[in-house]
């Protein structure tokens, strides 16, 4: 995908701060763009992913302990937790989470504020096994019933260098998988992208791949990344199961697609996830909720959304719901869009109102950027926090810390709580010897094969795709 750019004026709009400052974050290469003639154009995906950093002692919280007494049922440790989308689906479920492990400042404070007897770490590699197990009020004997974690996705993602266990980010995902194994929890839950499913373990640049240069090796082949995790987790006795969902399929307002592999100490391997919804009623069941149903009784006052510039803003002016730039007027169409005009692809995500009677598409860290617009259906402006929220289907009363971009930086790269109410149903169903209920063939995402069975045939592994899971048959 080409690069977009976007002006020093547009910046400081989206940054809420002023021109003079976008080009100091240029000049020290906070934010990336480039220099033609006497003015500086800047790369819209780095303001993305920029979040304007000031120094707040508040927001600064010390690791600590669990401090509530007595011990759950059923208990649970959360890894790389951001705004706890996923916890929270387990929570309503029965499922208790007793410890939380997050670096990122504000999505701590978030944690902080909404649970603030659960105990709280910060980067998973400074902590040995022993260690957690005493910050969460576990004994060595105790047992841990799941750990769940979604390790940095950037890693991984389509939209990113793929970098894989190269990077940084991939390398805490290493450690994650250690700590599974040491810990030795009955379940392990783990979240990503779909990128996952084709990240390679080590990642080569596509500059130097062709006739001019060696074949690629094992390691640098499709899938690399995601085989070497599940041989690892087998070794250490436990099942994989994974699959790509779609959130929309469980109850989520939001067609958010996610990989979910479970995995599990007895060694039986786990079924996938038992849909409640379908896009055509597919099975009878009800269909995918709407924004609609998401917003409904959400008051209309009180909204906390950035602005999108003057400029686009006399575009959605001419825009009704659930349209985008192709429904304007066509002789506005290169004027709206600017050099984006000639680049390749759909460009779907430009001038993008939201449907009333649809689910929201993936909800994104920021809301108006030029690629991937998400406007109200009727109002001139972005989705704001409490719509997001209302969307990943976080409580109204979840208090959400941080500025506004990092608000929505966390909210954004969250799990819907319903994908995490469908884990715990599974997993409650599985200690509880009920066989799952399956339909055939559903459509879990837009995609195929994206089932440990058919990825690991087409992978090759040709032992793991006769291995057939209990199921209840509903046709």
């Amino acid at each position: 995908m080409a690069t977009q750019y976007i002006s020093v004026k547009e910046t400081a709009e989206i940054l809420n701060c002023s021109e003079q400052y976008v080009r100091q974050l240029l000049r020290y290469g906070e934010i990336s763009g480039e220099r033609i003639s006497s003015r500086w154009i800047v790369a819209s995906e780095s303001v993305q992913n920029y979040g304007i950093k000031r120094e707040d002692t508040s927001l600064s919280i010390p690791d600590h302990g669990r401090r509530a007494l007595g011990k759950p049922d059923l208990k649970a440790l959360s890894f790389f937790s951001g705004c706890m989308g996923l916890d929270l689906g387990l929570e309503k479920e029965g499922i208790h989470v007793l410890l939380a492990c997050e670096i990122d400042t504000a999505a701590r404070k978030t944690i902080e504020t909404n649970r603030p007897d659960m105990a709280l770490i910060g980067d998973i590699r400074d902590y040995s096994a022993g260690e957690i197990r005493e910050k969460a009020g576990l004994s060595s004997s105790d047992e841990i019933d799941v750990m769940v974690g979604g390790p940095p996705c950037q890693a991984f993602s389509s939209a990113g260098k793929r970098q894989g266990f190269n990077d940084e980010r991939g390398n805490v995902f290493l450690t994650f998988i250690d700590l599974i194994i040491e810990l030795k929890p009955r379940f392990a839950v783990i979240e990503n992208v779909r990128g996952l499913l084709s990240a390679p373990l080590k990642h080569r640049p596509h500059e130097m791949r062709g006739n001019k240069f060696p074949p690629l090796s094992q390691d640098e082949q499709r899938g690399g990344a995601l085989l070497f995790i599940t041989q690892r987790l087998k070794d250490a006795g436990y099942s994989v199961s994974f699959n790509l969902y779609n959130a929309a399929n469980f109850g989520s307002p939001q067609q958010r697609e996610r990989v979910i592999m479970t995995c599990s100490r007895d060694r039986e391997k786990l079924p996938y996830l038992t849909p409640t919804h379908a896009e055509k009623s597919l099975y009878e069941l009800p269909k995918w909720r709407t924004l609609r149903e998401a917003l409904e009784g959400l008051p209309k006052d009180g909204h906390h959304f950035v602005k999108f510039p003057e400029k686009r803003l006399k575009y959605y002016r001419l825009l009704k719901p659930g349209q985008y730039w192709r429904n304007l007027p066509e002789e506005l169409h290169q004027e709206a869009l600017g050099a984006s005009y000639h680049a390749g692809g759909g460009k779907t995500g430009f001038y993008r109102r939201l449907a009333w009677d649809k689910p929201a598409p993936t909800l994104v860290t920021h809301p108006a950027m030029p690629a991937t617009d998400l406007a109200h259906p009727e109002e001139d402006r972005p989705l704001s926090i409490e719509e997001y929220k209302r969307i990943q289907e976080l409580p109204d009363d979840w208090i959400i810390a941080g500025t506004l971009l990092e608000q929505y930086r966390q909210v954004g790269n969250a799990v819907p709580c319903s994908l995490g109410r469908a884990v715990a149903r599974m997993l409650l169903s599985h200690l509880r010897g009920e066989p799952p209920v399956n339909y055939p063939d559903f459509p879990y995402s837009r995609y195929h094969k994206t089932d440990d069975v058919s990825w690991m045939s087409d992978m090759g592994c040709f032992e793991e795709s006769s291995t057939k899971q209990l199921s209840l048959n509903l046709v």
